[in-house]
């Protein structure tokens, strides 16, 4: 189930934090609960990308797409995503979170986010969203420049663009 009350809880805790923009840093507190564990006792590795929401959404707010998205009745989506687990976490441990927009390409908006625990990365996800209205996808620059931003990205870290380039030779549809 989604955790519907975690969320609102982060939208009104976050309600009158500074704005952000590309870079900015969006941090905040978490608890693993028992209804997200897994039979080990253990942060569930689905429930992690749930709980990202929890920070992902706020940023997003943060940085203003929520106002446009509102007037224009545009919205987002996830289109790709890439999570790396290094570390547990279980069952009543607090974790932060800290959450920052990368950069954008012509079609796609790039993420990062991070859960941590004690000084360590327990697991960080890269994403990429699109932003689409009626019609499909809208230009990123375009939404940048709705934003007040630079229509041009700030340079995208080599992984990124590594991951982009990887991505792009994934067949669609999947073969199997």
């Amino acid at each position: 189930m989604y955790p519907i009350f975690r969320f609102a809880k982060e939208m009104a805790i976050h309600a009158r934090a500074g704005t952000l923009g590309p870079g900015g840093i969006h941090v905040s507190s978490h608890i693993c609960w028992p209804w997200d564990v897994d039979p080990w006792m253990e942060l569930n590795n689905g429930r992690v990308l749930t709980l990202y929401d929890l920070g992902r959404i706020p940023m997003v707010k943060r940085s203003g797409f929520l106002k446009v998205f509102k007037q224009k009745g545009w919205t987002i989506a996830v289109a790709g995503s890439s999570v790396r687990y290094r570390r547990r976490v279980r069952m009543f441990q607090r974790f932060t979170m800290q959450s920052a927009i990368l950069g954008w390409d012509q079609r796609f908006w790039y993420l990062q986010q991070t859960m941590w625990r004690q000084g360590e990365a327990t697991s960080s996800v890269l994403l990429r969203l699109a932003m689409t209205d009626k019609n499909g996808i809208l230009s990123p620059a375009h939404m940048a420049g709705e934003l007040g931003w630079s229509e041009v990205s700030p340079a995208l870290p080599d992984y990124v663009t590594a991951w982009i380039e990887a991505e792009a030779k994934r067949p669609w549809p999947p073969e199997i």
